[in-house]
């Protein structure tokens, strides 16, 4: 008897569990929800928004250094070759 009932229970799932979990999966990843052009310019607006507070904030430490030699920013100087300009 169990020699008939696990090769029926392999082919089961190997034909119907198998293909019904993809496509329940695959169905679900279609249903999500997606980054609409609206979303897309807020997020390049305060991408900007953040690249010019970031330069304000450099200038700000540029100044105050001047100012006084002994002055460290607290964080490490990044380079400014980084490009965000890609896109999916």
């Amino acid at each position: 008897m169990e020699d008939v009932l696990v090769p029926i229970a392999v082919v089961g799932m190997l034909f119907i569990g198998m293909p019904w979990l993809i496509f329940h999966y695959v169905t679900k990843w279609k249903q999500a929800p997606k980054i609409t052009d609206e979303d897309e310019r807020l997020l390049d607006d305060l991408h900007l928004l953040a690249r010019r507070l970031e330069e304000r904030l450099m200038t700000v430490e540029r100044i105050v250094a001047a100012d006084n030699p002994d002055f460290r920013p607290q964080r490490p100087q990044e380079p400014d070759d980084f490009t965000f300009d890609r896109r999916n």
